[in-house]
């Protein structure tokens, strides 16, 4: 009959359910009431909708460093990160309150580690998140443009709760681009959070940005509710640091 169970429950998708039920099977169970194990039951297959949810959402948050958690960051580092202020960024009250972070440091301090850490953070209580580099993601907008689905993709990164944008300002920005990032940061301001990471200096992001106008009104929306982070140079990149290779070379 316990088999059977199994098999109907399976069916029904109820998976926690189905392998809480094959793990009743086991004597520790015998001396329990038929509430106490229907609630093992349904425990166990909340948790698993859960993991599910998570495995979800970090599959859609293609973040650069999937495993990496505010847990694994070495404060140890003379980075200049303040361990009481990651820990707070953990709770993500920020996000539930549509602020933004912006993370300033040179190559190799850890800057899309750190942002990636904090998306992990943001994904494992079930919110939307999403990482993109900036000069692919204003490539995709500009596909997207030219095919019809620009209004879909737009709809897409709205939808995000987190947005993580990395390498901000690698490369200038073209006039489309600009316009593009406006639009965005225009959906987002008081709605949604961004996450930025940048080498550059906020002080010089309107040569960065190129047009004055545009420049003040996407800085306008990104800079004045956002947290800043600034990473100093440590001793040693951190990808050299983390680098499991063996004959000396850094990660790029």
């Amino acid at each position: 009959m316990i088999e059977a169970i199994i098999e109907k429950l399976l069916l029904m998708r109820l998976f926690g359910m189905a392998e809480g039920l094959q793990e009743q099977k086991n004597d520790a169970y015998r001396d329990l009431g038929f509430g106490e194990r229907l609630g093992f039951l349904i425990d166990k297959e909340k948790l698993h909708r859960q993991n599910s949810q998570i495995k979800s959402l970090l599959s859609q948050a293609h973040l650069r460093h999937p495993n990496a958690c505010l847990e694994n960051i070495d404060f140890r580092a003379r980075r200049g990160l303040s361990k009481d202020t990651i820990l707070r960024f953990a709770q993500n009250d920020w996000i539930r309150s549509y602020q933004n972070i912006i993370i300033i440091g040179p190559t190799g301090a850890g800057k899309t580690f750190l942002a990636c850490a904090l998306g992990n953070s943001a994904v494992r209580q079930g919110i939307r998140t999403l990482y993109v580099r900036l000069p692919r993601f204003v490539q995709d907008l500009r596909i997207a443009r030219a095919d019809g689905t620009y209004a879909k993709l737009l709809e897409k990164i709205q939808r995000m709760r987190l947005l993580i944008i990395d390498d901000w300002g690698i490369n200038p920005f073209a006039d489309g681009e600009r316009r593009d990032i406006l639009e965005i940061m225009e959906d987002r301001y008081g709605a949604r959070s961004t996450i930025i990471t940048t080498q550059f200096p906020i002080d010089t992001w309107h040569d960065i940005i190129g047009d004055p106008t545009l420049a003040d009104a996407i800085c306008d929306r990104v800079i004045h509710n956002a947290h800043k982070i600034i990473l100093k140079p440590g001793e040693e990149s951190m990808r050299k640091i983390h680098s499991t290779l063996t004959d000396g070379r850094t990660l790029l």
